[in-house]
């Protein structure tokens, strides 16, 4: 499937009032999606259940952040972190992601994810930041060309 650059430049705002919500597997599937998660990433419920939960990860995000994110989890620690999401239609969201294990008689099950929205100084921040370590990690960089 072909896309326009352009399209990368669409933002969905996270309103105010809602949580984006999902439950992954241990590995990283998605096993539960709010309706809230599937209006602003465009997807269908049955759409998100079932895939992994990097089906919604944005190119602008530096693998590096994710390794820590990994990191983090895998310690058994809560994990939070400002997260630049693709949409179905290739749009994006930004969101406040706070990442933490479920557990069932001390044994860890599956992996909850509660995102809030962000303001746009932070967005801006964390766009320049994630920009400059995609940029020192030599990993693509997305430019837009207008003709």
């Amino acid at each position: 499937m072909e896309f326009n650059e352009s399209e990368f430049l669409i933002e969905t705002i996270v309103p105010e009032n809602e949580l984006i919500i999902s439950r992954t597997d241990l590995r990283g599937f998605i096993t539960y999606a709010n309706e809230t998660f599937a209006q602003i990433s465009g997807y269908l419920i049955d759409e998100l259940v079932g895939n992994p939960h990097n089906l919604v990860r944005h190119p602008d995000m530096p693998k590096r952040v994710f390794k820590q994110m990994w990191e983090t989890l895998l310690k058994g620690q809560k994990w939070e972190g400002v997260v630049k999401n693709l949409r179905k239609d290739r749009g994006y969201y930004w969101v406040h992601a706070t990442i933490s294990g479920v557990y069932k008689d001390g044994k860890l099950i599956e992996y909850k994810s509660i995102r809030t929205p962000i303001d746009y100084q932070t967005k801006l921040k964390h766009q320049k930041l994630y920009d400059e370590y995609r940029n020192l990690d030599n990993e693509n960089i997305r430019r837009v060309i207008y003709t």
